[in-house]
């Protein structure tokens, strides 16, 4: 058995134990529907034999009237099943899904994942579906088991001999196929999986890339591109798909194979009197319970294959959960719970030291080697800092680093005296909030963008509407804070996008607020009116900004330039004019 199987044997177990009061329940019941046509065979094996035995006591009426009460319970049972079994499906469908968006949310926040947001479509969509049928598919199996154990027992009262002569190689053979294609279906599925996320991949890039496609009049293009990745997903697609029908049709056709060996042997024993072994009615019991063992076959061979599918998929979705394994995967969750808001501990304020110390900080990206070297400084209490330099200089890998976004190697950052030992989940509201250079708004209202579950009421939202200057701009909406702001709010301008997502920070009151040039969309009287009404409004505010601009530059009680990932310099606007030649260029 592979890695990948024994992957998908215990995320498919831990599934199984995280629900088992619904799963015992959609059990039991899927095993009485499996079992329950078994009662048919009996039946039918009674009317024939009283077609030459005229004291069974069985006739056309009660054998219709025993049909009859048959399908009115199984239908009973199908209908309370399939209720109860989907909403079993989608409630471990629904975990599967929180637990691995719950996994990437502990990820560093500037890169949780590496892949596209297509090809992590598809790993929540594609994969999850089909681990998940796997864990669909072992009700089927178990029920399917126990009616042809049950049959198999019966037949084997009626006549040992021909039951062991049709069974026996008929399992050989589902066990034999099974494991001779192990290694390919892996294959197919794989390829298949790749090829489908290759083409969700891009259509992602491309769909938040149509401008740049058409200024670069690249269309055609893209367009051919994207018919070669569709080409290669159909010839991936139907390599796989046909090898899981071919397996299909060999398990399925092993009933006939099955029925054909039962006419042989039972034939010259067929009969009522005499040396005959089997009845009419016993003849009819094995042709029909044929049927229930022989599927028991078919459920085995496609449960195997649909394991070792599983086993991608698992494998896929636990290289997007970068560090986890199958155990975070499959972990227990309840989708009915409110989810607990994290409870981080505030270490004591240590008299007289600045709200926020930064001590020789570094971070490198691996890709490009740029980011910060050996960075400190310190933020006291209702102090403004502006961050500035040039492109490239690491003032966003500095803020980042701050905040847990990126996990810097060395170095360290205390917050009133105190070391922080994991940023990203302590520099977060009350005590810290961030307005990225290009903020994300949802596809919710307004004012859920602005909220985003906090409780806040009117009069706290309208100041930090007032404060971002995003009054006017509400007042215009014909929804106002009700306006729907399409994905990534595309229905309003840059500058709005941007004064919401400070209005988001401000009404969460945070100690200290981080802004990395926010005035990259604003015009100079917008920005110098955010900073004038930031201060007026909450006196005692402490800001860390990056910025380029002079209204931000000139109200810093602190400046710090920096060059190459290094501080060159601090002071303020002032002296730094004065002394600073890298300074001199950036204010030019």
């Amino acid at each position: 058995m592979s890695n990948g199987d024994t992957r998908a044997w215990n995320v498919i177990g831990r599934l199984i134990r995280n629900q088992p009061r619904r799963y015992s329940v959609s059990l039991i019941a899927w095993t009485t529907i499996w079992t329950m046509p078994i009662a048919i065979g009996f039946i039918a094996a009674a009317f024939f034999d009283s077609l030459t035995d005229e004291t069974v006591g069985y006739n056309v009426a009660t054998v219709l009237a025993a049909l009859w009460g048959w399908a009115a319970a199984r239908i009973a049972i199908v209908f309370f099943v399939m209720r109860w079994h989907s909403a079993l499906l989608f409630r471990t469908d629904a975990a599967v899904k929180r637990n691995m968006l719950g996994w990437l949310y502990t990820l560093p926040g500037a890169n949780p994942v590496e892949e596209t947001p297509g090809e992590v479509v598809s790993r929540f969509r594609d994969d999850v579906e089909h681990t998940v049928d796997a864990y669909d598919f072992t009700v089927d199996l178990a029920g399917s088991t126990v009616s042809a154990l049950i049959s198999i027992v019966v037949l084997a009262l009626i006549d040992p001999v021909i039951t062991f002569v049709v069974f026996v190689p008929m399992a050989a053979i589902v066990l034999v196929v099974s494991r001779s294609t192990a290694t390919r279906v892996r294959h197919y599925r794989k390829a298949a999986r790749e090829a489908t996320e290759g083409i969700t991949g891009f259509l992602g890039e491309t769909l938040g890339s149509v401008q740049s496609v058409k200024v670069a009049g690249a269309e055609a293009s893209m367009l051919h591109h994207f018919d070669e990745l569709n080409d290669v997903r159909r010839q991936m697609m139907v390599r796989d798909r046909t090898f899981t029908a071919g397996l299909e049709a060999l398990f399925r056709n092993t009933v006939s194979i099955g029925t054909g060996l039962i006419l042989i042997l039972a034939a010259a024993s067929l009969g009522t009197t005499g040396g005959a072994r089997l009845t009419v009615g016993e003849f009819a019991m094995f042709v029909f319970l044929l049927d229930m063992v022989t599927e028991s076959a078919y459920f085995v061979g496609i449960f195997l294959a649909r394991v070792k599918q599983a086993g991608v998929s698992i494998d896929r979705i636990v290289a997007l959960m970068r560090g986890s394994t199958w155990r975070d995967l499959a972990a227990p969750t309840d989708i009915d719970e409110q989810v607990p808001e994290p409870v981080v501990a505030v270490p004591a304020a240590v008299a007289g030291s600045p709200l926020l110390g930064v001590r020789a900080l570094s971070y490198r990206y691996q890709t490009s080697g740029m980011g910060i070297e050996d960075v400190s400084f310190d933020i006291a209490r209702g102090e403004f800092v502006v961050l500035t330099g040039r492109i490239g200089s690491g003032k966003t890998t500095l803020l980042r680093a701050i905040l847990g976004l990126v996990d810097a190697p060395s170095g360290a950052v205390a917050w009133k005296g105190s070391t922080v030992a994991d940023r990203a989940a302590f520099m977060v509201p009350p005590r810290a909030a961030y307005t990225p250079q290009v903020p994300r708004l949802f596809s919710m209202t307004l004012r859920e963008n602005l909220l985003l579950g906090v409780e806040a009421g009117d009069g706290e939202l309208a100041d930090a509407i007032a404060t971002a200057t995003m009054e006017y701009d509400v007042d215009q909406m014909q929804d106002g804070l009700e306006t729907m702001v399409g994905p990534r709010g595309v229905r309003l301008s840059g500058g709005q996008v941007q004064r919401s997502a400070a209005a988001r920070m401000l009404v969460r009151r945070p100690e200290l607020l981080v802004f990395d040039d926010l005035s990259s969309a604003l015009d100079v009287e917008t920005e110098a009116a955010l900073w004038e009404g930031l201060f007026q409004r909450h006196d005692g505010t402490t800001a860390l900004v990056v910025s380029h601009r002079r209204p931000a530059l000139l109200r810093a009680d602190q400046v710090i330039v920096l060059e190459g990932g290094r501080i060159v310099d601090r002071g303020t606007a002032t002296d730094l004019l004065e002394r600073s030649a890298v300074f001199r260029d950036l204010w030019a």
